[in-house]
C-alpha cells in the first residue's frame, strides 16, 4: 500500500447535485494552481503559437487565451486513457451543472447540457435574453491523436474540438505529453486544457475588460478544480491497480 507514513490516495468526492457542483468547482480553492501565467503578452503569444502548431491549427486564425497545466507522476498513456473516459459519470467534472452526453457513445461528438436540460424551460424555444445556452457546449472533434507522432519526441496525445453553443469557447483541447526539462517540468505526465474564447462570435466583446475578466475568472476557477480532481482520480485509480497486482 506504499511506504509507511504515506497517505494513501483517495478518489475525488462525488457531487450529489448542482449545489455540491458549485461548492466543489466554483467555491473551492484548488490545491495546485494550474493557470499558465506569462510575464508579457509576447511570451503568451509565443507559447500559444507553439501549442497551436502542435495541434495543427492555423496560428493566423485562432488565438489561445487560456492554458492550464498540471503534472501527474504517472505514465502518459495511462493518463491519456483516463482522459478518454470523460463522460456524464466523471467525478472530476461538474456534471450536474454541465451534463456530458456523448452522441452514440462516441468522443467524436459531445454535447454538454446545463443542468441536464435538453430543452429550454417553460417551453421557451428561442433561448433567454437573446442567448442560446442549450447545448452549453457543442463539441465536434477536429482531431483525436491517441498515439504519439513517431516523428516527435514528447509522447504527445490529444483531443481537439471545435466548440460552439452557449459557452463562449471556439477551440477546446485536452493534451497530454512527457515533461520538458528546460521548462522545469518533472512529473512523468504533463496535462493541458486549452481553450480559445470567441464570446459567441462577437469579437468586440473580447475587448471589454469586464466581460473578458468575468468569463476568464469563472473559467479559470472551474478548470483548475477540474484538473486537480483529474490528477487525484488518476492517482487513486493507479494505486488501486498496483494494490490488486500485489495479491
Amino acid at each position: 500500500m506504499g511506504n509507511k507514513g504515506e497517505t494513501a490516495p483517495a478518489p475525488p468526492t462525488r457531487s450529489r447535485n448542482w449545489m455540491t457542483d458549485i461548492r466543489h468547482f466554483f467555491l473551492h480553492k484548488p490545491e495546485i494552481p494550474t493557470l499558465v501565467r506569462f510575464d508579457s503578452q509576447e511570451e503568451r503569444e509565443n507559447y500559444s503559437q507553439r501549442i497551436m502548431q502542435r495541434l495543427q491549427l492555423d496560428v493566423n486564425r485562432f488565438v489561445i487565451l487560456n492554458i492550464h497545466q498540471i503534472g501527474i507522476n504517472l505514465p502518459v498513456k495511462y493518463v491519456f486513457d483516463e482522459l478518454l473516459k470523460w463522460d456524464g459519470d466523471a467525478t472530476c467534472w461538474p456534471n450536474h451543472l454541465a451534463r456530458v452526453n456523448r452522441i452514440d457513445g462516441s468522443l467524436e461528438s459531445i454535447r454538454l447540457y446545463p443542468f441536464g436540460w435538453q430543452r429550454y424551460p417553460f417551453n421557451r424555444e428561442n433561448g433567454f435574453l437573446g442567448l442560446h445556452y442549450i447545448p452549453l457546449f457543442n463539441l465536434n472533434a477536429r482531431r483525436i491523436q491517441k498515439t504519439p507522432d513517431p516523428n516527435e519526441m514528447d509522447n504527445a496525445r490529444y483531443l481537439l474540438y471545435d466548440c460552439s453553443g452557449g459557452y463562449p469557447i471556439g477551440i477546446f483541447s485536452m493534451y497530454a505529453r512527457s515533461p520538458i526539462a528546460s521548462q522545469g517540468e518533472v512529473e512523468t505526465s504533463q496535462v493541458f486544457l486549452v481553450v480559445g474564447f470567441n464570446f459567441y462570435g462577437r469579437e468586440d466583446w473580447s475587448k471589454k475588460r469586464f466581460v473578458h475578466g468575468f468569463w476568464e475568472g469563472i473559467h479559470n476557477r472551474v478548470t483548475s478544480n477540474v484538473m486537480n480532481r483529474f490528477k487525484q482520480l488518476c492517482e487513486w485509480r493507479f494505486q488501486q491497480i498496483q494494490d490488486k497486482g500485489r495479491f
